[in-house]
């Protein structure tokens, strides 16, 4: 699970969705004008939050169904066939 392309690939896929979910939150908390923002702080905000997104998707990995996360499935990248 941990060691499959699957993984990392869905894992990846996280951590930048993480990363750009936190660097809007910073970048509009308080509707702060965009020349106003600290931009390495808001950089390394974004930037920790996506590490603690690969972190817990590897500390996750040997739990539950095969995946990144507790409640997500990396599965075949063909669809299922529909049940008759």
């Amino acid at each position: 699970m941990l060691f499959t392309a699957a993984f990392w690939k869905a894992t990846a896929e996280r951590a930048i969705r993480t990363f750009a979910q936190a660097l809007a939150a910073v970048l509009t908390a308080g509707a702060t004008n965009l020349l106003d923002v600290h931009w390495t702080a808001a950089f390394a905000t974004a930037g920790m939050a996506a590490v603690l997104a690969v972190l817990m998707a590897v500390g996750t990995s040997g739990l539950g169904q095969p995946g990144p996360g507790l409640t997500e499935t990396v599965g075949p990248s063909h669809p299922a066939k529909p049940a008759r």
